[in-house]
C-alpha cells in the first residue's frame, strides 16, 4: 500500500488556539483524524507527525527514505529559514509537497520565500484544514501516475 508521510513543523501543535484569526480553530488532532480519514478513502496509509525540533525533523524525512512513498510537509517557519530541510527533503529523494494553511504570499514579506519549495513537488497554500485533504489526494495521484 503506498505510504504517506504528514510532516508538521513548529507551533503546529497549538493550532486551534494560536492565532485563530489566521489558522483557523482546527486543532493538530481534528487535522490528523481528518487524514487518517481522507487517507481510508483514497487508498493509501499515513504516518502522522509533529516535531519542534528542526533537526528532529530533518530525522523524520531521513527516517522516511525506503519506508515512505510521498512526504507532506507543512514546515512552519521552518519554511522560510532552514537550508537543512530543504537538503534532507533533496537528499531522501521522495517526493515532497509542500504545505501551508495560510497563503503565506499574502502574508509578511518574509513568508515569501521557501527553501522547501525548491525542491517540492508542488505547494498548497491558504486552503486551511482542507489543505491537508488536497495535498494527500495530490500525493495519490501524482504516485499512481508514476507506477
Amino acid at each position: 500500500m503506498t505510504s504517506i508521510l504528514v510532516l508538521n513543523g513548529p507551533n503546529l501543535n497549538l493550532l486551534g488556539t494560536r492565532q485563530p484569526e489566521i489558522y483557523g480553530s482546527t486543532t493538530l488532532a481534528d487535522i490528523e483524524a481528518m487524514c487518517h480519514d481522507t487517507a481510508k478513502t483514497i487508498g493509501v496509509s499515513v504516518t502522522f507527525e509533529q516535531n519542534n525540533v528542526e533537526g528532529a525533523m530533518v530525522d523524520l524525512i531521513h527516517a522516511a527514505r525506503g519506508t515512505q512513498d510521498g512526504i507532506i510537509l507543512n514546515a512552519g517557519a521552518y519554511t522560510h529559514t532552514s537550508v537543512a530541510l530543504m537538503d534532507a527533503v533533496s537528499s531522501v529523494e521522495i517526493p515532497t509537497i509542500e504545505l501551508h494553511l495560510s497563503n503565506i504570499h499574502a502574508r509578511e514579506e518574509f513568508r515569501h520565500t521557501s527553501y522547501i519549495a525548491k525542491v517540492a513537488l508542488g505547494v498548497i497554500c491558504g486552503f486551511g484544514a482542507h489543505g491537508y485533504v488536497l495535498a494527500l489526494e495530490a500525493m495519490a495521484q501524482h504516485l499512481k501516475s508514476k507506477k
